[in-house]
């Protein structure tokens, strides 16, 4: 989506890229409601996997998947939309003059001076998806062992009598998640840039 966002224009383009952004500027409950709209038996697309092939999806582990998915999705998109914007069009202009087609130039230089954005969209999408609630809730519910995440595990031991030591010790795991996939990051952000003598 970021290649085709970036590198081309096409009728529908500014459509597609409203659809794109909306997760960000919408409340994740009204995205968890639209998911559930569309994904439940009675939606056009929920209809359609349970008739077809047997697939339920509110209210299951796909629905958790698909949420923070669509949560995380216009993050991905504009860090990896950025790192295509780095890329100078002269080297991929180059690959094609040595004879290199269009895989092959995606493959050897596109995709690996884009790395980094790549990196810092799995990166993003990893901590959005670590804090995300309302549309999870929303589309997945707060099934123990079901369908809870941290977050709403955390909200759940709350909203318990006597569950402050509970909900300590959940947001001190939420802590320690998001510093280790930081850490890494950051880790893995160097190792590529050297990889890539930048």
């Amino acid at each position: 989506m970021a290649w085709l966002l970036d590198r081309y224009g096409w009728p529908g383009k500014v459509l597609v890229e409203t659809v794109v952004t909306l997760p960000l500027v919408l409340p994740p409950v009204a995205t968890g409601l639209l998911l559930l709209k569309m994904f439940g038996r009675r939606g056009p697309i929920g209809y359609f996997l349970n008739q077809q092939f047997d697939i339920d999806v509110v209210f299951t582990w796909r629905a958790v998947v698909l949420a923070t998915a669509v949560m995380s999705f216009p993050l991905v998109v504009r860090a990896m939309r950025l790192a295509l914007e780095g890329v100078d069009p002269g080297l991929e202009d180059a690959a094609r003059t040595l004879g290199a087609g269009p895989i092959d130039r995606f493959l050897s230089v596109t995709l690996p001076l884009m790395a980094p954005g790549i990196l810092a969209g799995a990166v993003t999408a990893f901590a959005a998806s670590l804090g995300e609630f309302g549309a999870v809730i929303t589309f997945a519910g707060n099934v123990p062992g079901q369908t809870q995440t941290l977050p709403l595990a955390l909200y759940s031991a709350l909203e318990t009598p006597d569950g402050a030591a509970t909900a300590a010790r959940l947001a001190t795991l939420s802590v320690v998640l998001g510093v280790a996939g930081l850490l890494l990051a950051e880790l893995l952000a160097r190792r590529t840039r050297a990889w890539l003598g930048r």
